[in-house]
């Protein structure tokens, strides 16, 4: 009886995924659609702006029930708010060169159609995750690749890393259902999550983690 009370039916999904749209202010004004088939969210439509995109996905995962989301909403910028390629780059530049934590020097930001492609190295994987942050926010970016390497400045310790890791896993999310392996200077995570919030925290925090070059996400979205 309690499990069935817990299972959640794509209808119930649906139209809290839409509500979830509906109030937050970030991914207004929007005309997004959505559907779900055992608990996979799909999205539609368009809206003005990268950063309102990434917002709308940001909003279905937060959805209680939500598997896995497949996001085919299209970017359609209006003309008033059009920027050149190279308008964006500037900013883009300026915008990792403000921000304190990310080393600007390192990095190389090339623009095509919108597309912004950000190439170039950095110490930590938090470093990476904060420049690909700041170039979503831009208006007139249609998209980012990031393929900014990690390169920890000394050789991994794996035993700390696992240890630290999982002290942080436990203090963040509260759970011991997550496994770590690690695959030289890379973090595998493994295990179930109860949400999409509990695994970008989890991929956060083995991020953050000094040492780690890379990240592969292996977790399961489930009760």
């Amino acid at each position: 009886m309690t499990t069935a009370a817990a299972v959640r039916t794509d209808e119930r999904i649906q139209r809290d995924v839409l509500d979830e749209l509906a109030w937050d202010a970030q991914v207004q004004p929007n005309d997004i659609g959505v559907t779900v088939a055992d608990g996979v969210v799909t999205l539609t439509g368009w809206v003005d702006g990268y950063a309102r995109r990434w917002a709308a996905q940001r909003c279905a995962q937060r959805v209680r029930g939500v598997r896995a989301v497949a996001d085919d909403i299209e970017v359609r910028l209006p003309g008033e708010a059009g920027r050149t390629d190279a308008e964006i780059a500037i900013a883009a530049s300026r915008a990792l060169e403000w921000d304190s934590f990310v080393p600007a020097e390192r990095l190389d930001v090339t623009v095509a159609n919108g597309w912004v492609m950000l190439r170039g190295e950095v110490e930590f994987g938090w470093q990476r995750r904060t420049a690909e942050r700041e170039l979503r926010r831009l208006r007139g970016v249609r998209g980012v690749t990031n393929l900014v390497e990690v390169r920890p400045a000394g050789r991994p310790d794996t035993e700390r890393i696992r240890h630290d890791l999982r002290r942080a896993l436990l203090r963040g999310i509260g759970t011991e259902r997550v496994t770590v392996e690690l695959d030289g200077d890379t973090v595998v995570l493994g295990g179930v999550v109860r949400s999409w919030w509990e695994r970008d925290e989890a991929e956060r925090m083995a991020w953050s983690t000094e040492g780690v070059r890379a990240v592969r996400d292996q977790l399961l979205v489930g009760g």
